[in-house]
């Protein structure tokens, strides 16, 4: 039986879109959140629980995104929302050292085997501070990226990012082009850029400019392209680098202590120099962190001469929901083979779906991320920014419409990765597929 369209009253959220718009640039905080891509308004949360998410009209979604990754757990967890609650009432900033921000860099060196860690307030602050970290450290100012691959919004790393356009204009070999206006020609001349999962055109590159490179900064899987999964080859190639005198940067933001309580740098054994983490790091407050070998890490000020600082660096309550959320997760040592088999078989159903409706999709996923490509491609087949840039967008957006009518709210791009928590059962898939099959229906009608 097809899962039924739900009335989606919209009111409060158009009005409160309408609202924002008068103030907000676009209206949104973040510019994916303003559904662009998919169209229709995008829906104002009022509250979060569990799997589940309730808009401001009242309408009860099933979440798949996580607020992008953090919530692992689920929303408002209750070890989580406790530790916050504690920390509260002792004070909100300090603006110096606290004894929680020792606590989770212990954790966090333990759990993931560098020897320092540095924490800031936002993935995009810890990718960045960690190019100038790499940059002192060697002497040099040029940095390698990987087309697709997304390290925050900082002038030099909006280069080929995410859903970038290609730009090689003058054909020189790793040469690029800003992604956003605003960044100048002058700091994009600094990022050489390569194609992700194409180990022959990194060692080209580096055989050619090699000397001049500071660091490799890669996602060890890709989620701003959807997900893209490495290959053994590339990961050969990625360590490679080395042999250049440069340093190797893993941005675990997204799957930092996502796929595995060692990161994807645990889980596919990345030997980088140093890695930057956020979302799951701060239990869903605003944090992130680098971190490395102490050789490194001891470059950093005031130990070093690479200066990088933060007001709310180590603030209390993101060091509180950052410890209750790594803790939660070392305690359950089940969770993340739950997580696969939640999401494998998600994959599956999908795939049938889809394949009943006579709609061509090609499903990307590990551990906890997938990504449908609305493509006509053997799963697993998409592992550039290319292959997935050949997706039929026009095709994912009337998909992802049908699911949100149906109660389920997807990552509204095509280009992104969904997020299972540990907190999503049986009902939840049973309620996903129910819906999946009846929107796939409607799209190959």
């Amino acid at each position: 039986m097809q899962a039924a369209v739900l009335p989606a009253p919209t009111a409060h959220s158009e009005a409160l879109f309408a609202r924002a718009r008068a103030v907000t640039p676009g209206g949104v905080n973040s510019p994916v959140r303003a559904f662009r891509s998919v169209g229709g308004t995008p829906r104002f949360i009022a509250r979060a629980d569990g799997a589940y998410l309730t808009d401001a009209d009242g309408t009860r979604l099933l979440d798949y995104i996580g607020s992008w990754g953090p919530m692992i757990l689920g929303h408002n967890h209750p070890a989580v929302r406790g530790a916050i609650a504690d920390a509260l009432q002792y004070g909100t900033s300090f603006g110096a050292p606290g004894e929680r921000e020792v606590l989770l860099a212990e954790l966090v060196t333990r759990l993931t085997g560098v020897d320092r860690v540095r924490f800031v307030s936002s993935g995009t602050e810890a990718t960045m501070s960690a190019l100038r970290l790499a940059r002192g450290v060697t002497g040099r100012k040029f940095i390698v990226k990987f087309r697709g691959n997304y390290h925050g919004h900082a002038d030099g790393l909006l280069v080929e990012a995410g859903s970038g356009l290609l730009t090689n204009a003058d054909g020189a070999l790793g040469a690029a082009a800003p992604s956003s206006a605003g960044v100048p020609e002058e700091y994009a001349g600094l990022t050489l850029v390569s194609e992700y999962n194409d180990p022959a055109a990194l060692d080209a590159l580096m055989t050619a400019r090699g000397s001049e490179v500071a660091a490799v900064i890669f996602e060890p899987v890709v989620g701003n392209a959807g997900v893209l999964i490495p290959t053994p080859e590339f990961l050969a190639a990625l360590h490679r680098v080395k042999t250049h005198g440069a340093l190797l940067i893993a941005d675990e933001v997204m799957t930092g202590f996502r796929l595995s309580l060692g990161g994807a740098t645990g889980l596919l054994g990345l030997r980088p120099d140093l890695i930057c983490w956020g979302k799951i790091i701060g239990g869903g407050l605003p944090v992130g962190a680098y971190g490395g070998r102490a050789e490194v890490m001891d470059f950093v000020s005031p130990q070093g001469p690479v200066y990088q600082a933060g007001t709310l660096s180590g603030n209390p309550l993101a060091m509180a929901a950052g410890l209750a959320t790594l803790s939660a997760l070392e305690a359950d040592p089940d969770l993340y083979a739950r997580l696969g088999a939640y999401t494998t078989a998600l994959a599956a159903g999908l795939r049938d779906a889809a394949a009943a409706a006579g709609v061509p999709i090609s499903i990307n996923h590990i551990g906890s991320m997938l990504t449908a490509f609305h493509l006509d491609a053997p799963d697993g087949s998409v592992r550039t920014y290319t292959d997935a840039a050949a997706s039929d967008t026009k095709a994912f957006a009337r998909w992802f419409q049908g699911m949100l009518g149906r109660g389920v709210y997807w990552a509204p791009s095509q280009f992104e990765s969904i997020f299972v928590s540990g907190v999503h059962g049986d009902a939840e898939l049973n309620a996903t597929l129910d819906a999946a099959r009846a929107a796939y229906q409607d799209l190959g009608a």
